[in-house]
């Protein structure tokens, strides 16, 4: 799910198409895209991936209740389809789910679907503007992409490039961060066996106060800075303390994609938990899913990521928590 819609100029559906991909982080093949629109805004997006053909009954319940909350909740009546794929594998989920979103009110304002950079559209049989052999449409080199780089929206090429993001760094440079993460589990427990839990707290405290001025000063940590604070994290009064924090400033995104690649898997359920909440507050919904990937396949009971990825699901939008944190900085 995306909310940074209104940063493009989008005046046509091929605008819109050339659009998708920056309002998701990344070119979606094989997907389906729900576009929601309050009056004339587009105000959010949300991807799935189509569904087998045995799989579509099952699916269909689960997609058509997920994305009805997710225009519920930014008040969207209007939407367009586009599914991502051949037509064996759209048409089937666009007739399938078209009258369902029509029996709970919301307009389609069209359903399309794109195969080699060409869209057919499903409710447009004019010859002039909806031929059959498609419309052609530059999704690369359009004005609306060249205004998306100029603004500082990325496009990576697919959902796997989007995971490989957030993937744990390999090679020597896990090398040195298995090392340095031994020798924090080492301190951690000097540290708890002299003062107990408080005296971890209170060094949790200053870790995030420090990380939270260097990458707020475009610098990072070191492995051994990295690795202390990957530990702390997992004392959950200490990820609330970072949680509580962060904010929608753009080095909160760096600081927690670097230490989620950087902690070792064992650890990464709290910084790619704060990297989920991070994304989904910027808009970043596809970032948010595939961090919440990494966390809850680091501990797939972990409370924080159940809780954010229900938000997601639900079709939460962030502006629930505008304005957060509402008392000042939590660190200190």
């Amino acid at each position: 799910m995306s909310n940074t819609h209104d940063r493009l100029p989008i005046a046509s559906l091929a605008d819109l198409l050339a659009a998708v991909p920056y309002l998701l982080g990344f070119h979606p093949t094989d997907s389906l895209v729900v576009i929601g629109l309050t009056g004339k805004k587009v105000t959010v997006a949300g991807r799935t991936d189509l569904p087998r053909r045995a799989d579509l009954p099952t699916w269909l319940d689960g997609i058509s209740r997920q994305q009805l909350a997710m225009l519920r909740n930014v008040a969207a009546t209007t939407a367009i389809m586009v599914g991502y794929g051949p037509a064996a594998d759209v048409t089937p989920v666009v007739d399938a789910l078209t009258p369902r979103l029509h029996t709970a009110g919301v307009t389609i304002l069209d359903a399309l679907r794109v195969t080699d950079n060409r869209y057919y559209s499903y409710q447009c049989h004019d010859p002039h503007c909806c031929p059959a052999e498609g419309v052609a449409f530059d999704p690369v080199h359009s004005a609306v992409a060249v205004h998306a780089v100029v603004a500082g929206q990325a496009a990576l090429p697919d959902r796997a490039a989007l995971v490989a993001s957030v993937a744990p760094l390999t090679g020597a440079a896990r090398t040195a961060m298995s090392a340095a993460t031994r020798r924090a589990q080492e301190r951690h427990f000097t540290a708890l066996s002299a003062g107990g839990r408080a005296a971890v707290i209170r060094a949790g405290r200053k870790a995030v106060r420090e990380t939270f001025a260097r990458y707020a000063a475009d610098r990072v940590l070191t492995d051994e800075e990295a690795a202390w604070l990957s530990v702390l994290l997992a004392d959950d009064v200490v990820r609330d303390v970072a949680w509580q924090g962060t904010d929608t400033a753009p080095w909160h995104l760096a600081l927690w994609t670097d230490l989620t690649r950087r902690a070792e898997p064992a650890f990464a359920a709290a910084p790619a938990t704060l990297l989920a909440f991070t994304a989904w507050r910027q808009g970043l919904g596809a970032l948010a899913s595939v961090a919440l990937d990494r966390a809850l396949d680091a501990d797939a009971h972990y409370s924080l990521a159940q809780l954010i990825d229900r938000a997601l699901r639900d079709g939460i939008p962030p502006t629930v928590l505008d304005g957060w944190p509402t008392t000042g900085n939590h660190t200190a």
